[in-house]
């Protein structure tokens, strides 16, 4: 009869999901992966399968609670729709440095891993197209409002502030602070098509 499991499997989803993110899947070893979890091998084998299923879980986790974040950023009905992409595009240049530094383990993912893994690129493809489609949904509902030009194809804008969110995080990666971040930011909301 096997043991029962003494450990959540939450947190170790999480501990592996942060060395991953801080290490690369080819930077982080399996003994790498015991360390920040505290699970011996065999019960890290035996739970995940193995290191790739292992990092399949902690993307899927990252990319559930991006997702989450990015819908509760962009759906609040209290909230004017041009308000809350306004203010989700600001997030971007309100990042501290540290958040910036590390930056988002789908883009690190996409980087290392998307063009030789089908899975990763897959999951990659999909958390993108929903983040797309959350926008596009918010820039219709700014359009129906009266807030942004209403000739302006909705999916094709928000392919444009998906670009620029994506970039400046990259540009934070790079070592771009804060302030010219924000500054982007708020260059960018300026050049959205506004009703004449």
């Amino acid at each position: 009869m096997a043991r029962p499991r003494t450990f959540d499997e939450r947190d170790v989803v999480t501990a592996a999901r942060d060395q991953f993110w801080a290490a690369g899947y080819a930077g982080t070893s399996v003994e790498d992966l015991t360390e920040a979890t505290g699970l011996g091998r065999g019960s890290l084998y035996g739970a995940f399968g193995d290191k790739h299923h292992l990092y399949l879980r902690a993307l899927d986790d990252y990319c559930a609670e991006t997702l989450a974040s990015v819908a509760a950023d962009l759906t609040d009905p209290t909230v004017p729709a041009y308000a809350r992409l306004v203010a989700h595009v600001g997030e971007v240049g309100g990042a501290t440095a540290e958040d910036a530094a590390r930056g988002c383990l789908l883009a690190k993912s996409a980087a290392e891993l998307g063009s030789t893994d089908e899975d990763v690129a897959r999951r990659v493809s999909d958390t993108m197209e929903t983040y797309q489609r959350l926008l596009a949904d918010t820039v219709a509902q700014a359009q129906r409002d009266g807030d942004l030009d209403a000739g302006t194809d909705p999916d094709r804008l928000a392919l444009l502030v998906l670009t620029f969110i994506r970039g400046a995080e990259a540009l934070g990666k790079s070592g771009y602070g804060p302030a010219l971040r924000q500054s982007a930011a708020e260059q960018f909301v300026a050049l959205l098509p506004r009703p004449r």
